[in-house]
């Protein structure tokens, strides 16, 4: 243990007491700067992409459910749909019995994650986005989500309102967000449908869970402008932008308050000061109140409606007899 520690504390100290990390580290010809690691390629079987074994062991498929008002529309553009899935060799069928759509694979489907890229067009469809729109889905570029709002505010009423309030009058804060994020969005019912990129589906999906809860998307679509024009600085582009962004704090205003107060208020106001002037001109004590005497007893409980009738003997006549008195003690006012 001794020997192999004093080999350790050897190599630390012919580097300075640091570890050289880069001495296997060889250079890679094939690894230039100019290629994006991120990029997510496209599958070509022109370009010798192929699965192990030439096709998939196991068939996969998908179905989701659609209302009856979406079944005229889907019978309409379900060639269509069928087409663009044949090119990815996915089989598909429209049951208008059980009202369902479904998306397989077939023993020719090459492409493993194009099952997943249908799943994502069916549900879109359900979700009562045009059938051009939605296979658009099936392009590496664009993804979807579907953000479920039903349950994030209780009251029906205060939902209607923040899910009008995205929308914005005729749609100019739905626009406002589809331009700054650069994807699709479709507010129906209790579900917001996105399509475009991850990072653009992120920002949507904040500005629509924090107008759940009751920020307005004004505050976010602002903050999104200010970070697109900054993004066009190359120099800020290692640095933080938190200095340049705006900070909205909740502020409790003090909402106006009825007119009956208001009113109630100047006329406490007025006697207050009609008091002050009696107790000047009449001396002392004109205008002060007597003080009630202490007692340690509660007042007295005031009688109920039971009570009353108890007391009266009304309690213990029927329905008819109750009215017919009534009828009698309105005829002997108005006499």
């Amino acid at each position: 243990m001794e020997s192999s520690s004093n080999i350790i504390d050897s190599r630390s100290d012919k580097n300075g007491g640091k570890k050289n990390h880069n001495k296997y580290r060889r250079d890679k010809p094939w690894d230039t700067a100019d290629i994006n690691h991120w990029e997510v390629a496209a599958w070509d079987e022109n370009d010798g992409d192929a699965l192990p074994g030439g096709r998939l062991l196991e068939e996969s498929s998908f179905a989701t459910l659609f209302p009856k008002y979406r079944e005229k529309y889907l019978r309409e553009v379900w060639p269509l749909v069928t087409r663009s899935l044949d090119k990815y060799k996915i089989a598909c069928e429209l049951n208008l019995v059980e009202g369902s759509m479904t998306v397989r694979t077939t023993r020719k489907t090459s492409d493993p994650y194009i099952i997943l890229k249908a799943r994502d067009l069916i549900k879109l469809l359900a979700r009562s986005i045009p059938a051009p729109q939605a296979l658009k889905v099936l392009n590496d570029d664009y993804h979807c989500d579907i953000i479920k709002i039903g349950g994030l505010v209780r009251n029906k009423e205060r939902f209607v309102k923040r899910r009008q309030r995205l929308i914005g009058p005729d749609g100019a804060t739905l626009k406002a967000l589809e331009l700054l994020t650069q994807c699709y969005i479709l507010v129906q019912g209790n579900t917001v449908s996105v399509m475009g990129t991850h990072k653009g589906i992120k920002k949507v999906r904040t500005v629509v869970m924090e107008c759940m809860k009751n920020i307005h998307p004004v505050y976010n679509i602002k903050r999104l402008m200010i970070m697109k024009e900054l993004e066009k600085d190359p120099k800020l582009k290692d640095e933080s932008w938190e200095r340049f962004l705006p900070t909205f704090k909740k502020k409790n205003v003090q909402r106006r308050k009825p007119r009956q107060l208001i009113e109630e208020k100047q006329k406490m106001a007025a006697a207050a000061s009609s008091g002050a002037t009696s107790f000047g001109e009449g001396g002392k004590g004109a205008g002060t109140k007597k003080k009630k005497s202490y007692t340690p007893f509660p007042p007295a409980q005031l009688p109920s409606k039971i009570d009353k009738q108890l007391d009266s003997g009304e309690y213990f006549l029927s329905e008819r007899e109750r009215k017919s008195k009534k009828l009698a003690e309105k005829q002997l006012d108005s006499g």
